[in-house]
C-alpha cells in the first residue's frame, strides 16, 4: 500500500517536532511544508517552504498536521475539510467553542478523521496508568489531581495557561477516568502583565462522581508534570515529564505506633515503581492518527473530544470571572 502523503502547516517550536516524527512513521511520507514565517529551525530539508494552507492543499496531500497559533486553527481546518484532507490539529482545538464546533461539523459531515493533538494521552506513564485502572488495581477511584507548573514560554502569545496547559490535564483526566466533566469551579491570576491568565486552579467533579483538582501555572521556576490518582486500594503517581509510574499501596500491616495510627484513614504499604516500554508520545500519537485514517482501531483524540475539553476550559475561565461554580 502506498504511504499517506502528509502536509505540515507550521514549523515553529512544535511544528519542527511534527516534521521529524512525520519522517519517521511507517506508512507516512512528508511531502509538503507550509509556513508564512519561513523555516526558522531548518527542518524543511529538500522540501520547499510553501506560503500558506492553500498551497499546502494544492500539493496533493492525504493527511495534514496543523501546528500554527490557535487563532488560525479554524480557517486552516475548514479549508482542509473542504479539500477532503484528514487533519490533526494541535491543542486546543480552537480559540472558542463556536469555532471548534464548526470544525467538528465540517469533518464529521465529510466523513473525515479530525483529531486534536492532546499528546499527553500517549505518554507512557499515563498509558500504563490507564491500563492498570481498567484492570481494577486500585478499585474505585476517589480523586484525580494534577500539577502542571513551569516558567513562562515566550512562544505562547494568543492564549492563557488555561487553554494552553490546563487543556492537557482536563483531557487526560477525562480519558483516564472514562468520564466527562459535570462541574467546575476555578480561580485565575494575572501576574505577567499579559491580557491572558498565567495561573489557574480548577476543582470539579466528573459525571461518575470522581473529584478532580488541577493546579496549573507559568509562574514556577521549575517544571512539574504530575498526575495523582487515589482509590480505595492506594494511589498511583504518574510523572509525565519522566514517563514514570509509581504505586503507593494501602498498608495491610497494623500500625503499632498509636500516636500515628489514631489519625490516619489508611496506613502506608508497599511502594512500587513500574518498568515498562517508554516510547515517544508524539510518535505514538502520529501512529494513532495514521491508523485512524486507515480505518484501524485507534485511541486518537477526536475533534469532538477536543471540543469537550475546550468547553470545560471555557467554563473554568467563566467560573473564575463570575466567582461561581458552573455545571456542564
Amino acid at each position: 500500500m502506498m504511504a499517506l502523503r502528509a502536509g505540515l502547516l507550521g514549523v515553529g517550536m512544535m511544528g519542527r517536532h511534527h516534521a521529524r516524527v512525520l519522517r519517521e512513521v511507517d506508512g507516512v511520507d512528508l511531502v509538503a511544508i507550509a509556513d508564512p514565517g519561513g523555516d526558522p529551525h531548518g527542518v524543511a530539508g529538500d522540501l520547499e517552504v510553501l506560503p500558506d494552507i492553500d498551497a499546502l492543499i494544492e500539493a496533493g496531500i492525504d493527511i495534514a498536521v496543523v501546528a500554527v497559533p490557535t487563532r488560525f486553527h479554524e480557517d486552516a481546518a475548514l479549508k482542509l475539510a473542504a479539500a477532503g484532507v484528514h487533519t490533526l490539529v494541535e491543542k486546543p482545538i480552537a480559540d472558542s467553542v463556536e469555532a471548534g464546533q464548526r470544525m467538528v461539523d465540517a469533518f464529521e459531515s465529510q466523513g473525515l478523521i479530525g483529531a486534536v493533538g492532546h499528546v499527553e494521552r500517549f505518554n507512557p506513564a499515563l498509558q500504563e496508568l490507564r491500563r492498570r485502572l481498567e484492570g481494577g488495581e486500585i478499585g474505585d477511584v476517589f480523586q484525580i489531581a494534577t500539577r502542571r507548573q513551569s516558567t513562562f514560554p515566550a512562544r505562547i502569545a494568543d492564549v492563557g495557561v488555561g487553554k494552553d496547559l490546563a487543556s492537557h490535564d482536563i483531557d487526560l483526566t477525562a480519558w483516564v477516568a472514562q468520564s466527562d466533566y459535570a462541574s467546575v469551579f476555578a480561580q485565575t491570576a494575572f501576574k505577567s502583565g499579559r491580557s491572558f491568565e498565567d495561573m489557574i486552579t480548577i476543582t470539579g467533579r466528573l459525571s461518575n462522581g470522581i473529584i478532580v483538582n488541577h493546579l496549573v501555572n507559568w509562574l514556577t521556576p521549575m517544571k512539574e508534570r504530575v498526575t495523582v490518582v487515589t482509590g480505595d486500594r492506594g494511589t498511583f503517581i504518574a510523572d509525565t515529564a519522566t514517563g514514570d509510574l509509581t504505586f503507593y499501596a494501602n498498608g495491610t500491616i497494623p500500625l503499632e505506633w498509636e500516636s500515628i495510627s489514631s489519625f490516619r484513614g489508611v496506613s502506608e504499604g508497599d511502594i512500587t515503581r513500574y518498568a515498562f516500554a517508554k516510547r515517544e508520545p508524539l510518535r505514538v500519537e502520529h501512529e494513532a492518527f495514521r491508523d485512524a485514517v486507515l480505518g484501524e482501531p485507534s485511541e486518537l483524540v477526536t475533534m469532538r473530544q477536543g471540543l469537550h475539553t475546550l468547553s470545560v476550559v471555557e467554563a473554568a475561565l467563566q467560573s473564575a470571572s463570575d466567582g461561581m461554580s458552573i455545571r456542564l
